[in-house]
C-alpha cells in the first residue's frame, strides 16, 4: 500500500519512528494507504522548522504572502480532479459534491484571505490633541490547526490560509480517518515551492500528535468534538494561549404554518441528508407548526424515499458511504436507542449493503424518526449522520423551549413567509448562526460558530484575522507647541 508522508520544512518526510496507520476508504471498506503514526519527535521538527520560518514569514509584506497564496490556490484548481476523487475515495462522499462544494471552496478559502489581509485595517484614536492611539495587528507565531474528517481538505484550508495570510507558520493536523487530501495537498506544496516551514503536516492519532501539536503551539484553531475540545481548552487555559473551537451541534429546523412548504422541504432534505448528514451545521431535530404538520411530513417522506444511496462515483447518488465503520456501526446505535426510547422510525434505519467491489462499504438509508420526546437522549445528543427527528409545535413559547433544550448552539433554520416573526424567533434561538428560508448559504465574511458547548470564538472573514493576530497598542503624546 502507498505510504503517505508528513510535510515539513519543504519536504514530504516518514516518520520518525518509522510507524504507520493503515487508511480505509469506506466506500469499499477495505485499507488503500498507510499514514504516519507521527510522534512528539515529529511534532518537535515540524516546529522547530516553523520558528524558523517565522522569523522571515512574520516579517513579509501582506503582497509577498498574498501572492504566495494566490498562486497555492492556482495550484488546488489545477489539481482539482485528482483531489475531488481522492476526497470522496477517502471520505466516502459522492464525487459530485466533493467537485461542486468541497475543492471549489478550498481555493476560494486560500484566495479570499488572500485578498482580505490587503484590506486588513488598524484603527487610531485622536486624544483631542493631546495624544494618538494606533494598533497593530501582528501575527502570533506557529498556529495549530487541527480539523475533522467531514470536510477534510475544505476545513483544513479554513484554518490554515487566515493563519498564514496574517503572518503566522502553521504546524496542521488532519482526521487520521481522511488524511488524504492532506497528503495531496502537501504535495502540491512542495511541487511549486511554497516558502519552506510556512506550513508544516503532520499525521497521526490525536492523543499523541494531536496533543503535541495543542501542547507546543502559540495558537490553536479546532473542529471536531465537543469533548476533545474541552481538552484542548484546558491545557490551552493552562498556558494562557489563544484557542477557537468549534465543535458540535444539534440544530433545529424550524418551518412555520405560513412558509414555502415546498421550498422548506427541498432545504430540509439537504439540510438533513447533504454529505451523508456528516456536516456539523446539519438540521438533525425538525419542529413543524402543527397545522402543516401531517402535509410536511408526507411531503418530505416522499422526497427522502426518492433519494439514491449508492456508488460515489455514480452522479445519481444523492448520498454516499458513511466515513468508517465505527461511525456507521454508532448510528445504528442510535437509531436502535431512538426505538427503544419510543420513537417510529417512517424512513430508513438500516445499513445498505451494495453490489460488487462496494458490498463490503459503509453505506446507511437516510431515515426519518417520529414520535420522539424532545428530551429524550437521540435529541439531546449529536448523531452527525443520516438521521433526523420531526416533531410538530403549538405555538412559539414550545418552540423555543425545545429548540434551545440541548446543551449545543451552533446553527438552526427558520422557515417562514412573516419577516416579524422570523426576527422573533431568530432572536431567541440560542444559536450561533441562523438561516432564514435557506440553509447553508455562506458568506466568508461572517463571524462563525456556535454557543454553549457547541465552541468557543468566531471564525471567517476579519474574525480569523483577528484571531490570528495579537492587537498593540501604541500611544503618541503631542506635546503642545508653547512647549518646543
Amino acid at each position: 500500500m502507498e505510504k503517505l508522508s508528513n510535510y515539513i520544512n519543504g519536504r514530504l518526510l516518514a516518520p520518525l519512528n518509522k510507524g504507520y496507520i493503515e487508511n480505509t476508504s469506506p466506500t469499499n471498506g477495505k485499507p488503500y494507504s498507510l499514514i504516519p503514526d507521527s510522534t512528539h519527535k515529529d511534532v518537535d521538527l515540524a516546529i522547530n522548522s516553523a520558528k524558523k520560518a517565522f522569523k522571515s514569514w512574520g516579517k513579509s509584506t501582506k503582497e509577498f504572502r498574498s501572492e504566495w497564496m494566490m498562486k497555492l490556490a492556482d495550484a488546488i484548481d489545477d489539481n482539482a480532479e485528482i483531489l475531488v476523487r481522492a476526497e470522496s475515495f477517502d471520505n466516502g462522499k459522492p464525487e459530485w459534491l466533493a467537485k461542486s462544494v468541497d475543492i471549489p471552496r478550498c481555493s476560494k478559502n486560500i484566495r479570499f484571505f488572500a485578498t482580505a489581509i490587503l484590506h486588513f485595517e488598524s484603527k487610531s484614536h485622536d486624544m483631542d490633541g493631546m495624544a494618538i492611539n494606533y494598533t497593530l495587528k501582528q501575527p502570533i507565531g506557529v498556529a495549530g490547526c487541527i480539523s475533522p474528517w467531514n470536510l477534510p481538505l475544505y476545513l483544513l484550508t479554513w484554518k490554515i490560509a487566515p493563519a498564514i495570510a496574517a503572518g503566522n507558520t502553521v504546524v496542521a493536523k488532519p482526521s487520521e480517518i481522511t488524511p488524504y487530501t492532506a497528503y495531496l495537498f502537501s504535495k502540491i506544496c512542495a511541487d511549486i515551492d511554497f516558502p519552506e516551514g510556512v506550513i508544516n503536516i503532520i499525521h497521526g492519532y490525536g492523543k499523541s500528535a494531536g496533543s503535541e501539536i495543542v501542547k507546543k503551539c502559540d495558537i490553536i484553531s479546532f473542529t471536531g468534538g465537543t469533548e476533545t475540545g474541552k481538552e484542548i481548552a484546558s491545557i490551552a487555559a493552562m498556558q494562557l494561549k489563544k484557542y477557537s473551537l468549534e465543535l458540535g451541534g444539534k440544530n433545529p429546523t424550524i418551518i412555520c404554518a405560513d412558509a414555502n412548504i415546498n421550498l422548506a422541504v427541498e432545504s430540509v432534505l439537504k439540510s438533513s441528508f447533504l454529505n451523508q448528514g456528516q456536516i456539523c451545521l446539519c438540521g438533525s431535530r425538525i419542529f413543524i407548526e402543527k397545522s402543516i404538520y401531517s402535509k410536511f411530513k408526507q411531503l418530505f417522506l416522499k422526497k427522502t424515499l426518492s433519494l439514491s444511496v449508492g456508488d460515489p462515483k455514480d452522479a445519481s447518488s444523492n448520498l454516499g458511504a458513511i466515513v468508517s465503520k465505527a461511525h456507521m456501526e454508532k448510528i445504528l446505535s442510535t437509531i436502535n436507542l431512538a426505538t427503544r426510547e419510543g420513537g417510529n422510525i417512517i424512513s430508513g434505519g438500516k445499513r445498505v449493503f451494495l453490489d460488487g467491489d462496494l458490498t463490503d462499504g459503509y453505506y446507511l438509508e437516510p431515515t426519518i424518526i417520529e414520535n420522539l420526546a424532545y428530551d429524550a437522549i437521540v435529541n439531546q445528543e449529536e448523531i452527525f449522520g443520516p438521521v433526523v427527528t420531526i416533531a410538530p409545535f403549538e405555538d412559539e413559547e414550545e418552540l423555543i423551549k425545545m429548540c434551545n433544550s440541548t446543551k449545543y448552539g451552533l446553527a438552526a433554520s427558520i422557515f417562514s413567509e412573516n419577516t416579524s416573526r422570523s426576527h422573533r424567533l431568530a432572536a431567541r434561538i440560542d444559536s450561533g448562526v441562523i438561516w432564514v428560508n435557506t440553509w447553508l448559504l455562506r458568506d466568508l465574511r461572517i463571524p462563525f460558530g456556535g454557543m454553549k458547548e457547541s465552541g468557543v470564538g468566531r471564525e471567517g472573514g476579519y474574525s480569523s484575522l483577528d484571531f490570528f493576530t495579537e492587537t498593540k497598542n501604541v500611544c503618541i503624546k503631542i506635546e503642545p507647541e508653547e512647549n518646543k
